[in-house]
């Protein structure tokens, strides 16, 4: 979209220097580690955690409260999502990603040091609901903050483009760990449960290490500057924005419930694979590097779409075709037909959910003006996710016998897209707004379009 136009509509970007490359950088990283983390503790969930911190139940129940851990780590988002948003709205967006950074890393790290259930008891599995706990308030503020970030550093008419770099770090973190859990997977199971599932908890320090060396140096975006010049910073911001904003908030809750498809893809189905039909663990995590390679690729593509024609669009296309090919994905699973689980997981999380996955970071945020922008984000997000956190363990739980007892799961699913499209369709379209205008009633894009 040409400047020109924002020119001719009498409107004016924020001053200051922008660093968009350097932004989308830094939230490309810390996005890695969330997602670098997100994988090794579902892989660990769905494949060791039964074993080693609930071995005195039966394999089903053992696996149902491993998967269940994995969900904890959500209950702490939206409570974390309200300290991070007072804190990134009312003093900065890069205060939020060095500490959200450093929070990871060290939850993540000591995760990979805790004791078995064999060695402390019940000690065990309490700490590891602990750490996961940390691990779920620090990622309140990581996604919500980078986006932020890189949507008010992004230059006019490209801001799907940059924000969508966030999405990307996302998939590099999952192809990071599921490379690293290759050689781990492949170990004797006596090396995998002592010492082997620990080695990708104790990596996240070097991802960590990069990320803080970029974030230290990263300057406020000019639109946050340009409110505390004008002293416009709002002293109580989650007050301004349950007044003026809850509509939007309701609006990011329900849409984010497309986020289902991604933690039943990465933890219900690599458990449900491995664990019940029996396929080879090193294929189920090849279908997770080839699909999210496919992914790093798509989300800018679907990103560059979304900027010329609109986010609506295409993040109702990412939300209702994932919602239906979940059933021929499933199946394929369900009959151990590898070469198909390779072709509908490619298709379905790997082209098409990459249309919702790499849009939504400014489609949320395009919702919020700059006063309220990151905790309108991390509320909305972390509560839609909250809610898909613990969709491997239900699941489970809704799971049938035999090869075609998925059924559930994919009902499950396609309704919680159905239900995000729709809360999309409400929407107002803001590809072409300004961002002065973001977030303002009765404000219309530079365009025309309301």
């Amino acid at each position: 979209m040409s400047e020109k136009l924002y020119e001719a509509a009498g409107t004016r970007e924020p001053t200051g220097v922008k660093t968009p490359k350097k932004a989308a950088l830094a939230s490309w990283i810390g996005s890695a580690l969330e997602y670098y983390d997100f994988f090794i503790y579902g892989t660990a969930a769905a494949l060791v955690f039964n074993k080693v911190f609930f071995p005195a139940s039966s394999p089903a129940t053992g696996t149902l409260l491993a998967l269940a851990t994995f969900g904890v780590g959500y209950v702490a988002r939206p409570v974390g999502a309200f300290f991070m948003g007072h804190i990134g709205d009312r003093f900065g967006r890069k205060k939020v990603l060095v500490f959200t950074l450093i929070l990871m890393g060290a939850s993540t790290f000591l995760v990979g040091c805790l004791p078995t259930y064999g060695q402390a008891g019940i000690l065990a599995p309490i700490l590891l609901v602990v750490l996961r706990l940390c691990q779920g308030f620090s990622a309140s503020g990581e996604q919500a903050g980078a986006n932020s970030m890189t949507l008010e550093h992004a230059p006019a008419g490209r801001r799907a483009f940059y924000t969508s770099f966030t999405l990307s770090g996302t998939q590099a973190g999952l192809i990071i760990a599921t490379a690293v859990y290759l050689p781990i997977a492949a170990l004797p199971e006596p090396q995998l449960l002592s010492w082997g599932w620990r080695v990708p908890f104790w990596l996240s320090v070097v991802v960590v290490a990069i990320g803080y060396w970029i974030r230290r140096s990263l300057e406020e975006t000019p639109a946050f500057k340009e409110e505390q010049e004008q002293h416009a910073v709002a002293r109580m911001p989650l007050a301004i924005l349950f007044r003026d904003y809850l509509p939007d908030i309701l609006r990011v809750i329900l849409c984010a419930l497309v986020s289902g498809v991604s933690t039943i893809f990465g933890v219900y189905v690599l458990s449900y694979a491995v664990n019940t039909v029996h396929v080879a663990r090193s294929a189920m995590l090849w279908v997770a590097i080839l699909t999210n390679v496919v992914a790093l690729a798509a989300i800018p593509l679907w990103a560059m779409v979304a900027d010329r024609y609109g986010r609506r669009p295409v993040f109702i296309l990412g939300t209702l075709v994932p919602g239906i090919l979940m059933f021929p994905f499933l199946s394929a699973v369900g009959h151990a037909d590898v070469p198909m689980i390779f072709t509908w997981g490619i298709l379905m999380s790997g082209v098409f959910y990459s249309a919702s996955n790499g849009v939504w970071p400014s489609f949320y945020g395009e919702m919020f003006d700059t006063r309220v922008r990151l905790s309108g984000m991390a509320i909305g997000t972390q509560i839609g996710f909250a809610l898909t956190g613990f969709a491997p363990a239900i699941a489970a739980e809704l799971q049938q016998p035999g090869p075609d007892g998925w059924h559930s799961v994919a009902w499950l699913t396609l309704g919680a897209c159905t239900v995000a499209s729709i809360a999309a369709l409400t929407a107002r379209e803001t590809f072409d707004a300004h961002m002065h205008d973001l977030g303002k009633r009765g404000v219309a894009a530079a365009s025309g379009r309301a």
